[in-house]
């Protein structure tokens, strides 16, 4: 598949490897610097891997220090960096390019300090997603976003790309958990934005950092928002006739003002795949299935629940079924995490994400399935019903050329379908080169060029992850 275009790679640059490979071993361990061809291939793509490009060199600097002495080289020798937490991006975030510097934080993994009094952890940047709870959960606390890869992705990575999770509802995605970055600039200077404070005087950059896919520097360390573990928590598990059922519940539940901690959409053919992988207990003689999780004392989950299954009833739900054990509750989620683990087993397929305001989850479901028919493919929805944040997963065959063109061109059009209704391109994925092009869709030539105007501030010359986010043509300077 090679319908995403990457830039041509410098020939200068190619010309120089040796000379630059020898300045970057003069600034770390030989054990952090990856030259070889069969060492380096782990790093050509991320979790798109259909997109793949041998990077120049791999970098795993051990601190913030050498991370900038990095930076600075690289900046002053003109080469391209493309910064990587564990290489989770499904939107291609961390794809690297033949003339350009991997730059990876897995070795900057350790918890540096947990005040529980003020509720924080500092941590560095390649700590998973799930050590930061698995850290704290002993003293009652956890840490709120949870993509479905929290075993495996960092903090760093989630910070570049905002992510989110299934609990995400109730307590906000990344941008909302983090109160401050260490972080190093392309020039090698290293700046602190925010602290362990709730908010912070003079701009927001705080905000542009979260989100701004390794464009205009590389997160080391976090101060990240840890919280109360609830009393009690309960998943409950909603089957509905069809799939437009399940998405007016959502859209009715979501309208009463009820926001539980989690509210999750699995369709036919994801309950299928998922049922047969977990053995979680779904109902199979559902058309769609959702799994909604409240928490607080038995009073309040009781209260919150009796409200929930009466709009449920007003939908024509067939199956409410609560989990009675910590063993039922693990059970009801191990078969939505690994959802997509799951789906990998039985097909290849292109996971998408965008965002759609809840009202039209009935309307757009439908629409998904016409275009993925269409093109005579298969989908499996498996979502964040209660932000509206979709996942289609567009089943192909990955040795098929004509049916893997169909799936990515499937997916784009679910992508405009998306904006269409009045949402946006990603919820939590990023845009990385996947959604790239279709930047002008969600966003006029006037509002890109002010955002390519602000991240050129911080990369003048575009060597910050430079094939990413914004369409290759028309790109501005500062």
């Amino acid at each position: 598949m090679s319908a995403i275009a990457f830039p041509d790679p410098d020939p200068s640059i190619l010309a120089r490897r040796d000379a630059i490979v020898a300045g970057l071993a003069g600034l770390v361990a030989p054990e952090a610097l990856i030259t070889s061809e069969d060492e380096r291939r782990p790093y050509e793509t991320d979790a798109l891997t259909a997109y793949r490009r041998m990077p120049l060199a791999v970098v795993l600097p051990s601190t913030t220090q050498e991370v900038a002495a990095v930076l600075r080289y690289c900046s002053q020798a003109g080469v391209p960096v493309v910064p990587r937490g564990a290489g989770t991006s499904l939107a291609g975030g961390a794809i690297p390019q033949e003339d350009a510097v991997v730059i990876g934080v897995s070795k900057m993994n350790r918890i540096l300090e947990i005040d529980y009094a003020d509720r924080v952890a500092r941590v560095q940047a390649g700590v998973t997603n799930l050590a930061v709870t698995g850290a704290v959960s002993a003293d009652g606390f956890f840490y709120a976003p949870d993509p479905s890869s929290q075993l495996a992705c960092s903090i760093g990575g989630n910070i570049g790309m905002n992510s989110g999770g299934a609990h995400c509802l109730k307590y906000g995605v990344t941008t909302n958990n983090v109160l401050g970055v260490t972080m190093v600039m392309l020039d090698g200077s290293i700046v602190e934005i925010g602290g362990a404070h709730l908010d912070a005087p003079g701009y927001d950059l705080l905000g542009l950092v979260v989100g701004s896919e390794g464009q205009i520097g590389i997160v080391t360390e976090a101060t990240v928002r840890i919280l109360r573990a609830a009393e009690g928590a309960r998943p409950v598990l909603f089957g509905f006739p069809t799939s437009e059922e399940a998405g007016a519940a959502v859209a009715a539940i979501i309208g009463a003002g009820i926001i539980p901690v989690a509210m999750e959409f699995m369709d036919k053919q994801a309950v299928e795949i998922c049922e047969a992988f977990a053995k979680a207990g779904y109902p199979m003689d559902c058309g769609a299935l959702l799994i909604i999780e409240v928490e607080g004392s038995d009073a309040e989950m009781g209260a919150q629940l009796a409200r929930i299954v009466a709009i449920a009833r007003q939908h024509g739900v067939t199956t409410v079924k609560e989990s009675r054990s910590a063993m039922e509750a693990a059970a009801i989620w191990k078969g939505r995490k690994s959802a997509f683990g799951a789906t990998g087993r039985i097909a290849d397929y292109i996971c998408m994400d965008g965002t759609i305001p809840t009202g039209q989850l009935p309307y757009v479901l439908r629409r998904m399935d016409e275009i993925v028919q269409g093109y005579g493919l298969r989908v499996a929805n498996v979502f964040h019903a209660g932000d509206g944040n979709l996942h289609p997963l567009v089943l192909y065959n990955c040795n098929d050329p004509v049916e893997a063109q169909k799936a990515e061109d499937a997916g784009m059009d679910i992508l405009r379908l998306c904006v269409e209704v009045g949402g946006c391109l990603t919820g939590e994925h990023g845009v990385g080169i996947e959604k790239r092009d279709l930047m002008t869709v969600q966003f006029n030539e006037a509002d890109l060029h002010q955002q390519m105007r602000v991240r050129a501030v911080f990369d003048r010359d575009w060597l910050m992850n430079p094939a990413k986010v914004f369409p290759l043509e028309g790109r501005v300077a500062a």
